[in-house]
């Protein structure tokens, strides 16, 4: 009689248990990105979306909107439009049963990645007893998202927003926050920011299968990806755990701090960059929104004289990048290096000169977001003169000194350190040692010592004249132009 009522006991028990789980499929579940505290983009279409019972109809209420799905597939989405900046409000999920979402602001959302330098947290950055006591702002939200690889494109991750403060702020990207409270302090709106980022990590393992698989000089990337040990360095392995599941959340654009881990495969970086603003840029399907980004800090031992540089060949890489794909800016930030740490610590000019690029190109601010970048060259006699963009304001050194980092050189393709100097809105570069000049090079080393800026004080990237089809010398700018 005991092993009869045992026996019953465990398949009631069983059933429960069956009813339960049926119960719980049942159950409407948004995608955890859409979680107290969140902030969802404003004035542009906002898709939500999660998983229920085929069938389930799931009705979204937010502001004066509400709008309605049927589970397909396991799956709904719904799109709400063009929302009001401001909060707190309440989002309410509701099918079998209903799920309200608390404490949810409407602003601006941007995405924060790349590797260390962007992982690298405000606790271990320079003044963190400071910034993380002033750290308390209710209107910017952060949310991480696990540092994770996958060898399947992922549609969840187990993420949560939070609000910013001296309690979450500490493991925080620090690039991120900083760009982050620049903007909020500006547009006065609220600003979440989606920290997905891994340090030691390349731009493929950033990067789709179709889009590497598109792309003949890349598509090898993927069939030697197993010599790679780590799963977190090999091609697609962190768009698909740490891209793809945010996809297609509403964000105004991206910022980026990476290249350390390609530095030895600039040429390739050429390519592969790109192809990864674009992969991100399709699958997002947003258009192409603003892709921000940070060129590589100076690093290594401080050398006197002209050489070869991996690194400056990655730097030119990512000024080619920002120089000839729509919509993005890079940061410069040959003043914050350091000889002796690859990860340096000053990162407050970093989020805040992206929070400047960003004004301009996402927020339409007429105002100067870029140092003098280089669009010009005449050779004349033993001398080249250099013209630029983004100084219509005027050139200057940021230590009113004379101008560093020039280097000249002849048919025989051997640079010099060159003398330079800024006539009006052009620089002008010889040596004694160069009669017949064909090319120059400014900052070229891994850890350039370079000063020249405009006006604003933004500083020039490093580059070099002697692979680029410069001819023709620019037209003077508007004063604050954004372009």
């Amino acid at each position: 009689m005991r092993s009869i009522i045992r026996l019953t006991c465990v398949a009631l028990l069983s059933w429960a248990l069956v009813c339960a789980a049926d119960l719980a499929s049942a159950a409407v579940k948004p995608h955890p990105l859409f979680s107290d505290n969140c902030v969802l983009q404003q004035a542009t279409k906002v898709p939500v979306w999660g998983t229920a019972d085929d069938g389930e109809k799931v009705t979204v209420k937010l502001q004066d909107q509400e709008v309605s799905a049927t589970a397909t597939g396991g799956r709904w989405r719904v799109d709400l439009n063009n929302l009001k900046s401001g909060g707190p409000f309440e989002m309410t999920i509701a099918g079998a049963e209903t799920i309200t979402v608390k404490n949810v602001l409407v602003g601006e959302v941007w995405i924060a990645s790349g590797q260390s330098n962007m992982q690298w947290s405000v606790a271990r950055s320079a003044d963190p007893e400071t910034t993380i006591a002033q750290a308390a702002n209710a209107r910017i939200r952060l949310l991480t998202v696990p540092r994770e690889a996958a060898d399947e494109p992922q549609s969840t991750a187990n993420v949560a927003w939070v609000e910013c403060g001296p309690q979450s702020v500490p493991e925080f990207s620090a690039v991120a926050y900083h760009f982050g409270r620049a903007l909020e302090a500006q547009l006065q709106v609220p600003v979440g920011l989606i920290n997905t980022s891994y340090g030691g990590t390349p731009a493929e393992a950033w990067t789709s299968k179709e889009a590497l698989e598109a792309v003949p000089e890349l598509k090898t990337l993927l069939t030697n990806s197993p010599a790679q040990n780590k799963a977190a360095q090999r091609p697609t392995g962190l768009y698909n755990a740490m891209i793809h599941p945010l996809l297609p959340y509403a964000i105004r654009g991206a910022i980026w701090y990476q290249g350390e881990s390609n530095a030895g495969r600039a040429y390739e970086y050429q390519t592969l960059f790109p192809t990864m603003i674009g992969c991100w840029r399709k699958d997002w399907g947003q258009g192409d929104f603003p892709f921000l980004f940070v060129q590589l800090a100076p690093f290594h031992k401080i050398v006197d004289q002209p050489g070869p540089s991996e690194w400056a060949e990655l730097r030119e890489a990512q000024r080619l990048t920002a120089k000839n794909v729509p919509n993005t800016s890079m940061a410069v930030i040959t003043d914050v290096g350091d000889e002796n740490d690859i990860h340096p610590q000053k990162k407050g000019p970093v989020g805040e000169r992206l929070a400047l690029a960003a004004r301009a190109l996402a927020y339409g601010e007429k105002i100067e977001f870029s140092g003098p970048t280089v669009a010009g060259v005449e050779i004349a006699g033993n001398r080249i003169t250099l013209g630029f963009e983004h100084a219509a304001s005027g050139l200057k050194t940021n230590d009113d000194g004379p101008l560093k980092g020039f280097a000249i050189a002849g048919k025989d393709n051997v640079f010099h350190n060159a003398v330079a100097e800024i006539q009006q809105d052009r620089v002008v570069v010889s040596s004694p040692e160069v009669a017949e000049p064909v090319a120059v090079r400014y900052g070229w080393a891994d850890y350039p010592v370079v000063n020249l800026a405009n006006k604003e004080g933004l500083l020039a990237s490093p580059f070099r004249t002697d692979e680029l089809p410069l001819t023709t010398m620019p037209k003077p700018e508007a004063t604050g132009s954004g372009q």
